[in-house]
């Protein structure tokens, strides 16, 4: 079972993000989720899970100073997830120790990029 923590401050992105995953693939599990940077680092410290996906712009703390900390702590991959992805972010998000960038509206992307992360792989979207 592949545990995965969602973070975002919109619930019913992680509403919709919980439905596209867990139904995507009957091994992925979501273990929880948090509604801003502070909360994922917290959650992810306690519920070990095995992939972060993480929104960019939150209350608090943002995705990548939340990214920075989880990456940081340990070996807990993250797909930074956006609506306002940019070759910058995509670079800033690198040095933050993301494995893998998608824009939020491109379903497929998510899927993708989870598979991809899964596999050990980073994945960067070509497309914003």
């Amino acid at each position: 079972m592949v545990r995965i923590l969602l973070v975002d401050d919109n619930q019913l992105v992680r509403t919709s993000l919980r439905r596209l995953l867990e139904q995507h693939d009957d091994h992925w599990k979501v273990c929880g989720e948090a509604s801003n940077g502070r909360e994922a680092v917290a959650s992810c410290q306690r519920l070990n899970p095995d992939l972060v996906v993480l929104d960019f712009k939150m209350p608090e703390m943002n995705g990548l100073e939340a990214a920075r900390e989880i990456t940081h702590r340990g070996h807990t991959p993250v797909l930074l997830v956006s609506m306002f992805l940019n070759e910058q972010l995509k670079e800033e998000a690198r040095r933050a120790g993301v494995r893998a960038t998608c824009a939020k509206e491109r379903v497929g992307c998510v899927v993708q990029a989870v598979e991809a992360v899964l596999r050990n792989e980073n994945y960067f979207s070509v497309n914003a």
